[in-house]
């Protein structure tokens, strides 16, 4: 890979970690989004997330004000994705960021291949667990990538 393309991908992954960790902000302690971009960017030196890697701002607002509007319709479709005697409010809040992050870009971003979505939302449950958690959000996010994927050539 081109080490242009291959800095323009580690700039969206970040920027995609620092959308989840926005929207948990923003789960947690509510408020404007705008305000928490703001806090958010504000606080981050030199446009980099914890990691130290520098993040695609412009991704970042995106996905963060994309899956905060549109959390409604997000949520509706994840919880019918879920196992049966499973709820979303079950499956806690950082995971709820994790699952509204990555269906907004099956949903909303079709440029977008749903195999890097799934993939990047699910090395991220790895920074958060150890346990079963990645897997939970493969088998999630997969199952609704059909479906707002379906008349586009598929996922």
């Amino acid at each position: 890979m081109r080490p242009a393309a291959n800095e323009a991908m580690e700039r969206r992954r970040a920027a995609r970690l620092a959308a989840v960790q926005a929207l948990y902000q923003l789960e947690m302690g509510g408020g404007d989004p705008l305000v928490v971009v703001d806090e958010f960017l504000g606080r981050s030196s030199n446009g980099e997330v914890g990691s130290g890697t520098p993040f695609d701002e412009e991704w970042f607002r995106k996905v963060l004000l994309g899956a905060w509007s549109e959390r409604a319709r997000l949520d509706a479709e994840l919880s019918s994705a879920l196992a049966e005697g499973w709820t979303l409010p079950r499956c806690g809040a950082v995971l709820r960021a994790i699952l509204r992050a990555g269906a907004f870009e099956l949903a909303a971003l079709p440029e977008v291949p749903a195999k890097v979505a799934i993939n990047e939302y699910v090395d991220i449950a790895h920074l958060f667990s150890s346990r079963g958690e990645p897997g939970f959000v493969h088998a999630v996010l997969d199952k609704i990538a059909s479906r707002f994927r379906a008349g586009r050539g598929g996922p």
